[in-house]
């Protein structure tokens, strides 16, 4: 598993990564009632918004945690947008991605102190 400072995450497996928001994006941003996904085949670059999750009280990305091309596009999520609060890692995943370049993902330590820095938490 690899991560965003945007709080993307990414399970990669040869040569493909299935993307998601963290458990903490999905607390953050509240309540998802729409998302608006890459369609399949739609290039991406690492860092760059490919989408649109709005909730009652904010609109963000996602943003692309690699480059490459969409191969697939969660169902769950766009049949109903909730399931990316209720259930990030599994069937609220977004999309797969055939991966170019994943220069820049954190690790999961990394991420770890990335997300306590952005809680306030500096133990």
């Amino acid at each position: 598993m690899r991560y965003t400072w945007d709080h993307e995450r990414l399970v990669v497996d040869k040569g493909s990564a299935t993307v998601g928001i963290t458990a903490f994006a999905a607390k953050t941003v509240g309540d998802v009632v729409h998302l608006r996904l890459p369609e399949v085949g739609t290039g991406v670059e690492a860092g760059e918004s490919c989408g649109e999750i709005r909730s009652p009280t904010s609109v963000s990305g996602p943003y692309a945690p690699a480059s490459g091309a969409v191969l697939e596009v969660g169902t769950a999520p766009a049949d109903d947008p909730g399931v990316v609060n209720a259930a990030p890692r599994t069937v609220g995943r977004l999309f797969r991605l055939g991966v170019e370049n994943i220069a820049g993902a954190l690790s999961a330590d990394a991420y770890a102190a990335h997300r306590a820095h952005t809680q306030g938490d500096h133990r």
